[in-house]
């Protein structure tokens, strides 16, 4: 099978291009980034998908898209530069398909689509999104929803993952090892808060595994258009990510401070954020997110369709911190930020 990944230059889809060689398969990626290691063995096509032009390029004789291109950052990206990308290049990328006859493509949402919904966050609970980024996810299924409603074979796999980790990731975990292992991390307040995470092995695993793509196989047929989230479980409060992290490092786990400190410690940091414009790994905002605010989603769905990850969730935080300690840690990050407008060719 010949494969599309749009946004294929980025941490997934770096993933992606591992294991879907590894299954045979022909693959093409389209990122206005140059790809690396393995991704740089695959047929590259410079472009944006808001580019009608490059897309056409990238989708010759393609029987499969991975949608996975997206502005998804917290921080630096304008409000309308999200739905430029999410919604907008999403359409992009079903007109193309139409235009080049591909029918089967799989997107990468957001659990951020449920924003201010109460608990349970299964697939068929409310959508309330409270950022421009999951709001934007969300047009996007809304996209790829219509899409599929034209039928004539066409079918859409929509993933919503978590906060995803893993070696060679440098966001939300990488900055929690760094911290711990320079020692300047504490904790404030009980931190019984759940942080669902997804492991990056995984979530392809069973993105390929909902496809039919691997020897193990759902114990039903999915849907022309349906919804999975992706979460590891059992889930990890935030006392528990930091000490399993901190057992990796073989460090004494955190030490706890009254969460009430972290918050008055944070306030210099909001003033200085508020003049810059900087992102800085300390403030009000981080404190009450990674201590007070529970992420905790569902994944009996996919459960139930008979996936079992391969890979146990704090066995996934033991990879990263290896990784991290074996040279991680010296590696400069890579932030691919789309640009406000489309790159056009």
């Amino acid at each position: 099978m010949k494969i599309l990944i749009t946004g294929g230059s980025g941490f997934i889809g770096s993933y992606f291009h591992r294991d879907l060689a590894a299954l045979g398969h022909e693959l093409v990626t389209i990122d206005l980034i140059d790809p690396s290691g393995q991704a740089a063995e695959s047929l590259y096509v410079k472009g944006d998908i808001r580019d009608p032009k490059a897309l056409d390029r990238a989708m010759e004789g393609v029987d499969m898209v991975v949608n996975l291109a997206a502005a998804h950052h917290d921080f630096g990206i304008a409000h309308d530069t999200y739905y430029s990308v999410n919604e907008h290049g999403s359409q992009m990328v079903c007109d193309a398909m139409d235009r080049a006859g591909v029918k089967e493509l799989v997107f990468y949402s957001t659990v951020a689509v449920y924003g201010d919904a109460q608990t349970p966050h299964h697939e068929t609970a409310p959508t309330a999104p409270n950022s421009p980024y999951g709001g934007s996810k969300l047009k996007g299924e809304s996209v790829f929803n219509n899409w599929v409603n034209q039928g004539d074979g066409r079918r859409a796999l929509i993933i919503r993952p978590t906060v995803t980790f893993g070696v060679n990731n440098f966001a939300n975990m990488y900055s929690l090892i760094r911290q711990i292992d320079s020692g300047k991390y504490a904790r404030f307040g009980a931190g019984t808060n759940i942080k669902s995470l997804s492991y990056v092995e995984n979530i392809v695993h069973a993105t390929l595994f909902l496809k039919g793509m691997q020897d193990d196989k759902p114990n039903r047929e999915i849907e022309a258009f349906e919804i999975f989230n992706y979460i590891d479980k059992p889930d990890l409060t935030s006392t528990e990510i930091s000490n399993t992290v901190s057992s990796c490092l073989s460090k004494k786990p955190a030490p706890a401070l009254p969460y009430w400190v972290g918050m008055l410690l944070g306030l210099p940091f909001d003033v200085v954020i508020k003049l810059t414009g900087k992102n800085l790994p300390i403030s009000t905002a981080r404190v009450k997110k990674m201590f007070k605010t529970e992420t905790k989603f569902e994944a009996d769905k996919l459960l139930g369709v008979g996936y079992q990850p391969k890979v146990p969730l704090k066995e996934g935080i033991d990879r990263m911190t290896q990784w991290y300690i074996e040279g991680g840690k010296t590696e400069d990050a890579q932030w691919h930020q789309p640009p406000a407008d489309p790159v056009m060719s």
